[in-house]
């Protein structure tokens, strides 16, 4: 019946996506799970956002399941950095870093290729493009790979920002150990209202 084939394409879209989301992860495996722990992170934020009853209206609440089922394809650009900078171990040159500041873009452009190869604009993969293309953007404007400021970002990269730093502080990278939890709160509530949205 119609229910059973909605449900069964619902499983087939989320199935796609952490498929997707786990071939960029094989690529860069130092940060085992962290698909699955950003995409954890979203959801609790995105809940909570939902039960305080302060969500944006740019995403209404039956798209909220969108926002944490499209993160693992946050870093899906990653894919087409090139192994040499994208596994280095240790801190990037500054100009290893503008090619990996590349990957928003690269991660956009090919969730647009598939959209187009769908024939469809307004597919599932709409809210995995905006977390994909904005979520090092900052609220200060100071981010990339546009440099949108507040509210021009979308509310699900900002809510992807917010996930990726505090799982990037709390483990462990070649180059830093992992911070405590109470540590990387703090940091980030330092980071409010300049690399972070205040309000999340």
């Amino acid at each position: 019946d119609l229910e059973a084939r909605t449900v069964e394409l619902q499983c087939s879209q989320e199935l796609a996506i952490v498929a997707l989301g786990s071939i960029a992860e094989t690529r860069d495996n130092e940060t085992g799970n962290h698909i699955h722990r950003t995409c954890a992170y979203v959801r609790i934020m995105a809940e909570r956002l939902t039960s305080l009853r302060t969500l944006n209206p740019e995403l209404p609440p039956d798209q909220l399941p969108m926002l944490w089922k499209s993160a693992p394809l946050h870093d899906i650009g990653k894919v087409g950095i090139p192994d040499h900078i994208l596994l280095k171990p240790g801190r990037l040159t500054e100009q290893e870093l503008q090619v990996m500041r590349r990957h928003p873009a690269i991660g956009r452009d090919a969730l647009r290729a598939a959209e187009r190869r769908m024939g469809s604009e307004a597919s599932f993969l709409a809210v995995a493009k905006e977390i994909a293309y904005a979520h090092h953007e900052r609220w200060d404007g100071k981010g990339y790979p546009e440099g949108l400021s507040g509210t021009s970002i979308p509310l699900s990269a900002r809510l992807m920002a917010l996930a990726d730093a505090y799982d990037a502080m709390t483990n462990r990278r070649v180059y830093k150990p992992a911070m405590p939890h109470e540590v990387a709160v703090e940091q980030i509530r330092a980071g409010r209202g300049s690399q972070f949205d205040p309000s999340l």
